[in-house]
């Protein structure tokens, strides 16, 4: 008989170090001063210096990019997913004022292909150059019928870094702060189970149709990747004006806004401050969508809410708007009862 190998099961370790080799270099764009290693150790070393801080403490964050990855293989596009993977878990750290320190990526598929996988990784450390952290390690996995000719599935983990004395909990949140709200790039990484039921099933397009109202094609509008709000937030965090952040991922505003803020308030929010992007209206008005539900399903244009004091609110905006944000104020903080919660008006 013919001795059997590794690759005769589907498994090319060859292709796996081909990959190694096509990413280093892309990783080593993203290292920060404190990484010790470089790819190809068993972990990863990262000289953690809290010097000038009183009382570090790490946050840490996990993520993926959901089946929005479907949009990816639809489109034969990977080079913008890994900047979807790293956004999900850093704007979720950087909620608590901490800066991201590092990063560490899971990519898995039947059969690697080497260049399709480097495509992807492109992305994360693009993803990492944004947010300020470093690519330090992650896995590779290769699993032969597992997943889908062509298909590969992303998760990600970051640890960031802040000084206890300036936490970002919420707790100072009272009557009369204001809500600034920034503005998302799209559907981000959220809300594409039902995106992809209304556009491809019920409205019968596919990612190669044009849609005169999105001025681009299906698969551009809806494959746009995920905003990173770190150096915004960390800028407002600098001059102690976040009083609370939070990333409106799933859930929407409605059930995101309540993870952060204290009992006894409520977040009265001005629907009419903001325009959705043209992508929520034709999901809304073919699915057709009730407006409740798009607001719990999908970020509806504003991706990232701060709440700063009230007197705080003109220097907050002009802080954002010097790094080019686009951010308004979209409500404020009225006392409440109980749980925190938002009403939409």
């Amino acid at each position: 008989m013919k001795p059997q190998s590794y690759r005769d099961a589907g498994v090319n370790i060859d292709e796996g170090n081909r990959l190694v080799d096509l990413i280093k270099p892309m990783v080593k764009t993203t290292l920060r001063k404190e990484v010790l290693t470089g790819l190809g150790g068993f972990g990863a070393l990262f000289r953690a210096d809290f010097a000038t801080m009183t009382d570090p403490l790490l946050v840490s964050g996990t993520d993926g990019v959901g089946t929005k990855l479907k949009i990816a293989f639809l489109m034969d596009k990977h080079d913008t997913v890994g900047i979807d993977l790293v956004a999900m878990s850093v704007n979720d750290i950087v909620v608590q004022g901490a800066e991201p320190l590092f990063f560490l990526d899971y990519f898995a598929t039947g059969k690697l292909a080497a260049d399709k996988a480097a495509s992807v990784v492109k992305g994360i450390a693009e993803g990492c150059k944004q947010a300020g952290c470093a690519l330090i390690g992650g896995e590779t996995a290769e699993m032969p019928g597992f997943y889908g000719e062509g298909e590969y599935d992303l998760a990600g983990f970051g640890v960031g870094v802040v000084d206890r004395p300036k936490l970002v909990d919420g707790s100072q949140v009272r009557p009369g702060d204001k809500l600034i709200g920034l503005s998302s790039t799209g559907v981000h990484s959220n809300g594409f189970s039902l995106a992809r039921k209304v556009i491809f099933d019920t409205m019968n397009l596919t990612v190669s149709d044009y849609v005169s109202d999105l001025g681009m094609t299906v698969g551009e509008a809806l494959l746009c990747p995920t905003k990173i709000y770190v150096p915004e937030a960390l800028a407002l965090c600098r001059e102690g004006l976040a009083q609370s952040m939070a990333h409106i991922t799933g859930g929407g505003l409605p059930e995101n806004l309540p993870r952060v803020l204290p009992l006894g308030v409520k977040a009265i929010i001005d629907t009419s401050s903001f325009t959705p992007p043209p992508i929520f209206q034709l999901i809304q008005e073919h699915g057709p969508v009730e407006e409740s539900e798009m607001f719990r399903a999908f970020n509806m244009g504003i991706g990232f809410v701060v709440v700063v004091h009230a007197e705080d609110e003109a220097r907050a905006l002009e802080i954002l708007a010097e790094r080019g944000a686009d951010a308004r104020t979209i409500g404020v903080i009225e006392a409440g009862e109980g749980v925190a919660k938002v009403v939409l008006s």
